[in-house]
Order: structure tokens, then sequence, then C-alpha cells
């Protein structure tokens, strides 16, 4: 199976994971993928993450899901904005907005994987990888 869009099916399985309520997710690991976690994670969408040994050469991002007092799931949604074949790139002062507010978009800067928000307040742009509300 090849993978054109690991950030993609990252996405999907959290997303995946949150509709049948599973405890926690392991994903393939890379940097990015870490990174974002730690997105989600400062952002109050996911419980935590680590990385664990694989079965092979591959270390394994283990996501624990987040859900409230009634079993909703934190995470309504995950969407990639950015795609390998169409990147979407904006400037500091054109960073969109998620769900006006109520989500967060995660951008690649200069300055390292950040939230919406703190990109607006180092007044960087960057990559808009995917969007979380």
């Amino acid at each position: 199976m090849s993978m054109s869009d690991p950030l993609a099916d990252m996405l999907t399985r959290i997303r995946n994971a949150g509709m049948v309520k599973f405890k926690s997710v392991d994903i393939p690991h890379s940097k990015l993928k870490v990174n974002v976690a730690e997105n989600l994670k400062k952002e109050g969408y996911i419980e935590d993450y680590q990385v664990v040994k694989g079965d092979g050469p591959q270390e394994i991002l283990r996501i624990e899901l987040k859900y409230d007092k009634n079993r909703h799931r934190v995470i309504t949604n995950l969407r990639r904005v950015s795609k390998p074949g169409c990147r979407k790139y904006v400037r500091s002062n054109e960073i969109p907005k998620v769900m006006s507010g109520l989500g967060v978009a995660i951008i690649s800067t200069s300055k390292g994987i950040i939230t919406d928000r703190e990109a607006r307040t180092l007044g960087v742009g960057g990559e808009v990888l995917c969007e979380v509300w």
C-alpha cells in the first residue's frame, strides 16, 4: 500500500477511532505527525500521545483520544487542507479562522508547526496542514 499522504492517513485514523470510541489509535511515526499531535494536545483535542516501539524498525505514534463526560469525542472533525497535489499557503494576515475561532488550524511555518493563533501572534504565515474542530 503506497502512502502518498501520511498526514491525511493520520487524520483519517484519528477520525475513525473517535467514531468507534477507541481509547487510543496507533499511527506510523514521523516527526511531522508528532508535531501535529503536540499541537492537538496543547489545544486540548487529545488526552496525550507517545512514541512507542513498533514490531518492525518503524516506531509508532500512539494517540490517546479525548472524550467528554458523556463519552462524546472532543474532536468533531479533522480536515486536511494542504494536499500533496495542491499545497495551500497563507500569509500571516490571511490565516483562516476555523469555525469562527472555535476550531484550530495547524500550520507549518518557519517557526515550526504551530496553531493558527500562535502564527497570528508571531506574525508568520505558512502551509495550512489541517483544521480541527
